[in-house]
This record gives structure tokens, C-alpha cells and sequence, in this order.
């Protein structure tokens, strides 16, 4: 495709969202992904994954030789979007108001003069496949309608259908204000009342600053923690307290191929790094409402236990290729749903455990369930952590024994133990101990390769993982010992590319798909913990830095960066990347940062 949407950088977006979807807004004015009113949902402007006629809603001056800045208005997710002129300034204020209605509220504001502005809007429902019947309502409000969905538009400005696409042409002037606000609600109700958009507009910026105001200082990454911190915030679905990876599917991991999955769900393994750095930010709630999701999608027998779920929990995520949309810049297939969800994932069972032991050190109170879930949950260990699995990378190849998910399983053990002996739980400790030493043993023995002087991907293998990188951070071996610092050598030997590192070497490895993808941004993050932990200050602040400077203009992270297009690549904006971003940084600014707490 060589259509704007399909083809501009990822990092042309701005995510606004109102923590129950989201939406992605380009450098000029597009809104070119929304899914309503889930982030799960099917999309309503799906441009992103095909082009204008999928569905999307732009708003822009006429002339098309103005220029665009863009901001977030102070710690908010109100983006501000200016565009200049010959004639004059006019602005664009996009924002989702939380709670209440599903809105998306557009304001044009002039600043400068007089412009002449232009927007176009396509509703293309099902992921760009079901074209609306549009009508209006008695009070002149447009209204589209298929299957269940209903979106309604509300503007005093004159509109008319084009081509199956709703237009309409202003001018505003310095000191005017046009209101545009579009909402979602079920085809079967009513349709929604008027909003008042100024009192949204307030509503909206008072609800963010609010928010961040909480934020513990981190040094001088206090404002890009907080950056990071709205969009977990903004990636959190509020009605049970899941964060999904990404609000986005089939942004590829490189350009034109074929890694392209749907991150529109919450991953078990993010658990302990996203719990630390809620907590250690200040946001005790929020890690709160995170375990006990955490807690109620784990629950049942342990050997159903997912790598991920819905936002309610939901077990059910069947993958399926949508054939009619030509991907981004034409990455295909566009998949929606996630079938790794059926995967078994060994590592998972320590997250959990990790994410409940962190949880009740750091101060909250133990959930009433949490010591029989644990206590189930090592018992299924004991019998299957010997097992080969698809490890943290959820590879579709054969099953491997991955040092990383031996790792994980072993911190499971371990927080069981320490759990047991810190707060006075009951159990079988001594038991516990056995196979914790066992584990343990197992992993040195044979995920460790004393030719290559590093631990490897996976048992008889002579790959590199960056998963390793975590090793020293989980608290399995401290960082000065020579295995982990032998290991950090080799990862930064094999496994990094212009100073950023892979996940592997995708053509050296049988993880069935065909070879390639970009650096993967929340590994660099970890190389710069490690460098941290081994007192490699000054290398840790400046790889920190460097992955700080890859972040879009309005402080944004997709889930990897391509070092040879110099693009980001993978669903955007990723939480993994965030939540890395934040515990780095706290990592740096404070003796005993995350690293530190999960290791000790």
C-alpha cells in the first residue's frame, strides 16, 4: 500500500484514550485506529491496518501546505494538534472523556487569523468490512448504524455524503471554537444525548492532572515516567483492571512481514515488572485492581492457567486472519485474536507468584485467596516444570526446555519459600526448599554452556535469549557472578544491533515463522538494569538515554525499533515498553529500585 495511513511511521501516532478503548491520532489530524467501545472490539476506523476507505476520520486544514505541530496538553491525554497556514492557526483538540459516554471529542480552535478547514469522516465497522447505513436524527445529529453498533455524530457544521464518506468544509477564526463529538453506544437503545464538550474538555484534562499528580519524583526521568505512566493508565481497562499489551493489532515486528499478532489482551508474564512500577510510582490502587485481575483470570486449576486473557478474563481468544484488509504498509495477515493463548508457557507460574509475593512485601493487603492459589499453583510446578514448553517469545515451533521458563519456574519456588518464611504461611516448606535447589541445579547444569561462558536459549542449544538478561533480576544468581556477567558479554557480542538488543538471532532459531524483526525495546531496557546492578552506571544512563531518544515527539514506545529503517515497529504504544521504561528509570534514581527488589 502506498497510501499516508498504511505506510506513515508508527511513530506518527498519539494515542488518546478513556480507559476503556483508545484511539490513534496521526501528525495530521487522522484518526486512524478505533475500536468501540472495547479495545477489543471491531474497529470503526481500521486505516491503519488498509487505508481510507477502511475507516477513519480526519480533520485538517484545506490548504494542504500548512504545517502541523502537536502536544499533550501538560500530563494529560488531551492531544493538541496546531496547524499553520498562509491564512492563519487553527488547532485540533482530541481527547476521550473517561467514564460516562463512549466520546471522541474533536475541537477546532482558532488561534491566528482565519482557516479554511476540511474534515472527512468513514465508519467502516468489523475491521473495515461493514459499511454503515447512515441517516439523521430528528435533531439533525448524523447517525450510523450496523449489526450493534451505533455512532453519532453532533457538529453545527453543515455535513454531506461523498462516495460513502461523510464531509463538511469551515472556516474558523481567532477565538472560535467548532465542536465535534462522535459516540458509541449499542444500535439497539437510544442514541446519546448532546455532550457538552467544554465541560468534557475540563472534565477530561482535571481527571489526567489529577492522576499524575500522585507520581513519586524519579530524578530527571519524572516527566518521561509520567508519560509512561498515562499510557499504562490508558491501557488499563477500568471495569476490572487488566492492562492490555497494546490497543492496537498486526502493527508488524518488520516491515512487510509476517509477525504481526494482536496485543489487544493482558499477558500474565507482565505481572511482577508492571505491579513494581505502579507501586514504586506511587499508584498503590491501580497495582491493587492488577492483582486481583491477576487473581481472578488465574483462578481455577492451575494446569488451565493461561499466558494471557481478555479484559474481563476471558479464556476464549481464537486467532483468525481478516483477508480483505492489505495490513500496515502491506504486512500481512492481519490477524485478530491471539491463538498463543492455548500455549503452554512454564515461566507464567513464576510471574504469578512473583506478582503475589511483591505485592504483599510491598505493603498491600494480601488477597484472601492468594496463599491457596499459590499453594496450588506449586503443586501443578512440581509435576510439570521438567516439561518442554513455548517459552517467553511464545514461539510456534517445537516446544524447548528454555532456560528462561526453568528460571521462572524456580522463582515460583522461591517466592513460595520466602513467602512461607516471611509471613508466616503454611506449607511444605521444607519440600518447597528440595526442589528449589533442584531447579536451580538443573539450570546451571544444562542452561549453561561453559564454551560460550554464558547461559543459552535452551538446554543443548548454543543460541543467545535476551530473556537471560533477566536472570540476575529475578534473583537466580547475583550480577557479579561470572555466569551472569559472562552472559551479559555474550548477549552484547551476538545479540545487539546498533547498540540495541534482540529478543535472537530469528534465522538461527526454529521458532517457526520466516526470520526477521527489529530490535525489541523492554531487552535494551533490561541490558541497561543489568548494567545498573553490576555498578556500570554511566553504561546504564547511557543506553537509558538512548532508548529515551527513540520515543516519538509526544513521548511514545511501540514494542520494537528497526535500526536500519530507523522506524519503530510492533504494536504501539506497548505497555511492556513502558512499564521497562519506568523500572529502569526508577532503577536509576534510587538505591533500591525495582531490580533490586525483585532480586532480593
Amino acid at each position: 500500500m502506498t497510501d499516508r495511513a498504511a505506510s506513515a511511521p508508527i511513530e506518527d501516532y498519539a494515542l488518546i484514550g478513556d480507559c476503556e478503548t483508545a484511539a490513534l491520532v496521526g501528525r495530521d489530524g487522522s484518526i486512524d485506529w478505533l475500536c468501540w467501545p472495547r479495545f477489543d472490539s471491531g474497529a470503526c476506523f481500521a486505516a491503519l491496518l488498509g487505508g481510507p476507505e477502511h475507516g477513519r476520520w480526519r480533520i485538517a486544514p484545506s490548504d494542504a501546505h500548512g504545517r502541523a505541530e502537536r502536544r499533550y496538553r501538560g500530563d494529560t491525554l488531551v492531544l493538541e494538534t496546531t496547524f499553520e497556514t498562509p491564512d492563519g492557526a487553527a488547532a485540533v483538540i482530541d481527547f476521550m472523556p473517561p467514564g460516562g459516554d463512549a466520546d471522541l471529542v474533536r475541537l477546532v480552535v482558532g488561534r491566528r487569523g482565519r482557516v479554511r478547514m476540511r474534515t472527512e469522516l468513514t465508519i467502516r465497522f468489523d475491521y473495515g468490512a461493514s459499511v454503515p447505513w447512515v441517516f439523521r436524527l430528528a435533531d439533525g445529529a448524523l447517525c450510523a448504524i450496523a449489526g450493534p453498533d451505533m455512532l453519532v455524530l453532533r457538529s453545527p457544521v453543515p455535513l454531506r455524503g461523498e462516495n460513502l464518506t461523510t464531509v463538511g468544509e469551515f472556516v474558523v477564526e481567532a477565538g472560535e471554537t467548532v465542536a465535534f463529538d462522535l459516540t458509541h453506544a449499542p444500535s439497539h437503545l437510544p442514541p446519546p444525548q448532546p455532550t457538552d464538550s467544554a465541560a468534557a474538555l475540563a472534565g477530561t484534562e482535571a481527571f489526567w492532572r489529577g492522576w499524575t499528580s500522585r507520581c513519586i519524583p524519579v530524578g530527571p526521568w519524572t516527566e518521561a515516567v509520567k508519560r509512561s505512566l498515562i499510557v499504562l493508565k490508558a491501557l488499563t481497562y477500568s471495569a476490572t483492571g487488566g492492562i492490555v499489551a497494546a490497543p492496537t493489532t498486526s502493527l508488524p515486528e518488520e516491515l512487510g512481514g509476517t509477525r504481526n499478532w494482536d496485543y489487544r489482551f493482558c499477558w500474565l508474564r507482565d505481572s511482577a515488572f508492571t505491579l513494581l512500577a505502579l507501586i514504586d510510582a506511587g499508584y498503590t490502587e491501580e497495582a491493587a485492581a492488577w492483582r486481583d485481575w491477576l487473581l481472578r483470570a488465574a483462578a481455577g486449576s492451575p494446569s488451565q492457567m493461561q499466558i494471557m486473557y481478555g479484559l474481563a478474563g476471558e479464556r476464549y481468544l481464537p486467532e483468525r486472519e481478516l483477508p480483505w484488509l492489505p495490513g500496515y504498509a502491506g504486512s500481512r495477515p492481519v490477524r485478530v485474536g491471539n491463538a498463543a493463548a492455548g500455549q503452554f508457557q512454564l515461566d507464567v507460574y513464576g510471574e504469578v507468584m512473583d506478582a503475589m509475593f511483591q505485592a504483599v512485601r510491598a505493603g498491600l493487603p494480601p488477597h484472601p485467596q492468594g496463599w491457596g492459589v499459590a499453594g496450588a499453583l506449586l503443586e501443578h510446578i512440581e509435576r510439570v516444570w521438567t516439561e518442554p514448553d513455548e517459552g517467553i517469545w511464545e514461539v510456534r515451533g517445537p516446544r524447548q526446555n528454555f532456560t528462561h521458563s526453568k528460571v521462572m519456574a524456580w522463582v515460583a519456588v522461591d517466592r513460595a519459600v520466602r513467602s512461607a518464611e516471611r509471613f508466616g504461611h503454611a506449607g511444605p516448606i521444607e519440600r518447597w526448599r528440595r526442589l528449589r535447589e533442584a531447579i536451580h541445579r538443573d539450570v546451571c547444569a544444562q542452561g549453561y554452556d561453559a564454551a560460550l561462558g554464558s547461559f543459552v536459549q535452551a538446554y543443548g542449544s548454543k543460541q543467545l535469549d535476551a530473556s537471560l538478561l533477566l536472570l540476575p533480576i529475578v534473583g537466580f544468581l547475583p550480577p557479579e557472578d561470572p555466569r551472569i556477567r559472562g552472559t551479559v558479554a555474550a548477549v552484547e557480542r551476538r545479540l545487539m544491533v546498533d547498540g540495541l538488543v534482540r529478543r535472537y538471532d530469528t534465522a538461527a532459531v526454529d521458532d517457526g515463522l520466516p526470520p526477521g524483526e527489529g530490535t525489541f525495546l523492554a531487552c535494551s531496557f533490561w541490558l541497561a538494569d543489568n548494567y545498573a546492578l553490576q555498578g556500570r552506571l554511566t553504561e546504564a544512563r547511557a543506553l537509558f538515554e538512548r532508548l529515551l531518544a527513540l520515543r516519538n515527539d509526544v513521548g511514545l514506545l511501540a514494542e520494537m525499533y528497526d535500526p536500519v529503517a530507523g522506524r519503530q515497529v510492533g504494536n504501539f504504544p506497548q505497555a511492556f515498553s513502558h512499564v521497562a521504561l519506568v523500572n529502569t528509570a526508577l532503577n536509576l534514581a534510587r538505591a533500591r529500585g525495582p531490580a533490586e527488589q525483585r532480586a532480593h
